[in-house]
Parts: C-alpha cells; sequence; structure tokens
C-alpha cells in the first residue's frame, strides 16, 4: 500500500479528505460522547467541535494515510463527572470505534446507491483521469473519498478496539475488571504499547498477515454483501 501510494501522489491527495474525516468523526464521538453523560470537559478543551484541527495528531495522521490504521489526539475526559464511572468511560470509549463502524456501513451505501445508477467511479491509479470531463472528474474524487472512507474507518475501528492501553479496546476490558486488577492493567499494559508498534512495523514492512486488516476485510465484505445484495447488485 505504502509503495503505490508514494507512486502516485494523485492518490494521497485524494486519499487525505478520508483521513482527516475519518479521524475526526472517531474523536468527535467520544467529545459528544463524554459531554452527553455529564462531563464537560471536552466542550471545555475545545474537543467537541469537527473542527480537524482541533483532533489531528500528526503521527498518528501519517500513519492512517500510510497504513490504514492511525490515531488523533486523545479526548481528555473526567470520569469523575460521570454518573457511573466504569460504565459511562466505558461508552464513551466506545463511541469513537462505534462511529467509524457506523460511517463505514454507511459508505458502503452510498458506493451501493451510486453504482445502482451507474455512477460509480473509482481512482485506482495513474491514468484514470484521461479523458474524463471535470464533472466526471469530480465526480470520481468523491467517490473514491466514499470508497477509501469503507475502509479506512474499519480499519481504524478494529486497530483502537485492541485491549492494550491507552487505545479504546483497554477502555472497554478495564470496565469489566475488578478495581485492583483494573489498576494494575492500565498502570502496566502500556508497556506493551511499543511492543505492538514493533509488530505492527514488522508487518508492514514485511509484507506479513495482518490480523487488523483481514478482520476490517471481513467486516467490510459482510457491508457489501448487504447493501449489493438489497440493491441488487
Amino acid at each position: 500500500m505504502i509503495s503505490r501510494l508514494f507512486s502516485d501522489p494523485v492518490q494521497i491527495l485524494i486519499m487525505l479528505p478520508a483521513v482527516v474525516l475519518s479521524l475526526t468523526i472517531h474523536e468527535f464521538a467520544h467529545a459528544f460522547t463524554a459531554v452527553k453523560l455529564g462531563d464537560n470537559t471536552p466542550a471545555i478543551t475545545g474537543r467537541l467541535s469537527l473542527n480537524p484541527l482541533a483532533h489531528l495528531d500528526i503521527l498518528g495522521f501519517i500513519s492512517m494515510l500510510l497504513t490504514g490504521f492511525g490515531w488523533a489526539k486523545p479526548v481528555q475526559v473526567n470520569p469523575r463527572n460521570f454518573r457511573k464511572y466504569k460504565r459511562d468511560f466505558a461508552i464513551t470509549a466506545g463511541a469513537g470505534p462505534l462511529s467509524n463502524v457506523l460511517l463505514s456501513f454507511l459508505c458502503v451505501f452510498i458506493m451501493a446507491l451510486l453504482e445502482k445508477f451507474g455512477v460509480l467511479y473509482i481512482y485506482y491509479g495513474k491514468g484514470y483521469f484521461s479523458g474524463l470531463n471535470f464533472g466526471t472528474a469530480l465526480l470520481m474524487v468523491v467517490c473514491t473519498i466514499v470508497y477509501y472512507m469503507s475502509y479506512l474507518n474499519l480499519y481504524l475501528a478494529v486497530f483502537n478496539l485492541i485491549p492494550i492501553p491507552p487505545l479504546d479496546g483497554s477502555r472497554l476490558v478495564s470496565a469489566i475488571l475488578p478495581g485492583k486488577v483494573s489498576y494494575y492493567y492500565n498502570r502496566y499494559g502500556t508497556y506493551f504499547q511499543i511492543g505492538l508498534f514493533a509488530v505492527l512495523m514488522l508487518i508492514i514492512y514485511f509484507d506479513l498477515f495482518n490480523p487488523i486488516v483481514w478482520v476490517a476485510q471481513k467486516i467490510f465484505s459482510g457491508f457489501v454483501s448487504l447493501w449489493y445484495g438489497i440493491f441488487g447488485l
């Protein structure tokens, strides 16, 4: 994936909006949910916003662009403001990945709808704009952004559900652990981050089997089968 992107700068430019939107919606979902559950910290810190600049982390943004999974600035919350500490903290954590799954679901629906009307044009590489008028070329860009978002959001969701602190999955696991176990899990679990990223880099560099990609593709295939089946495609 990385080599293909660098060989075609146009593809990178088309992917930028997909990456920005995916990361922004993920973090906004965290902030919105926390506020609804009683913690106004995200609003006070400027995170209750759909402005990408409020959420993007440059390293996570680049990782998302090049690998399909990444992260943004963590949304600060104060769990003491929640009515039920563990439950509401877990719901807030799960809101991010859930928003990405729902967004992917919506994107596949849009793709199926465009396919039904015969106007789904995907940019796959150099030469695809050749001979197209401006309107069709613009439609191809929009369709391709939707196509990338249908994949990237699932990669982002699956990656963040890995149960290693401080990823969202660890918050969900922590919510069901006894107090003392939960404390040590969160305190020492962060040391596994280095191992996680080392494994991911090895997978990408040597093009090994990637379980995150595999799970995301299975979910994507399920969405495609559902919507394309509904539309009779």
